[in-house]
């Protein structure tokens, strides 16, 4: 047989394995690029910034939180639900102190949670329902637990995940959000974690890919003859 027969063979069958992932990696890259990043990441639901702190409020400094918490490691000055708080971290845990008499505060409950989502977000919509989480989902699953989850009614179904000890917004999640997720484990086809992107699957389908790039150069080769010999 002809070499062309062969480089034809090669690049029908190669095509055959790899068009079909092929045509996922082309899919997910274009909503990758069409989708902004801070879309993606739902900087338009929900901010983390508060009014800015006067410099004259009465408040404990720094010697008088330290001596209240003398395993304090950091601690930082801001604002939660229109109050001044310092958020403490501590043997790598974090939790909240009034910032005028040094008392440690409890973790946010229910209530605290939705006015504290409240706050924060910037859509339409009203909370759905409120969630407490000990086992963090898949879109949050490096977050730490226990959370507060809030859905809101919004046309992108947002929801925003808060810690209850630092009343830090820990995630924002929404359809588009969700969107990029899925497409991405297709693109790095990571199918457990959605987070190698050097995992053996995606080296040997890029090896694949090389193969049928390479056959069709030799079957382009052998087009280019054929048209010469004419």
């Amino acid at each position: 047989m002809k070499p062309a027969f062969w480089a034809r063979r090669a690049h029908k069958w190669i095509g055959l394995v790899i068009g079909v992932q092929a045509l996922l990696w082309m899919l997910s890259g274009v909503y990758m690029t069409v989708v902004p990043l801070d879309v993606i990441h739902g900087d338009h639901l929900a901010h983390a910034h508060g009014e800015p702190l006067p410099p004259q409020a009465a408040r404990i400094d720094a010697d008088a939180l330290v001596a209240r918490h003398p395993q304090l490691q950091s601690f930082r000055l801001k604002h939660v639900l229109d109050r001044e708080v310092y958020e403490v971290r501590q043997g790598g845990a974090k939790f909240l102190v009034d910032a005028g008499s040094g008392e440690r505060l409890p973790p946010l409950d229910r209530d605290g949670a939705i006015a504290l989502a409240r706050s924060l977000y910037q859509g339409d919509g009203e909370v759905a329902r409120v969630e407490w989480i000990t086992q963090a989902p898949s879109e949050v699953k490096t977050r730490p637990v226990p959370m507060w989850a809030v859905h809101f009614t919004d046309r992108g179904q947002s929801t925003l995940y808060l810690s209850p000890d630092s009343g830090e917004l820990l995630a924002r999640r929404h359809s588009l959000w969700r969107w990029f997720d899925f497409l991405w484990m297709f693109h790095i086809m990571d199918y457990e974690n959605r987070t190698d992107v050097n995992n053996t699957l995606l080296r040997v389908a890029a090896v694949i890919g090389l193969g049928f790039a390479l056959s069709g150069i030799w079957l382009l080769f052998y087009s280019f003859g054929k048209r010469r010999q004419a």
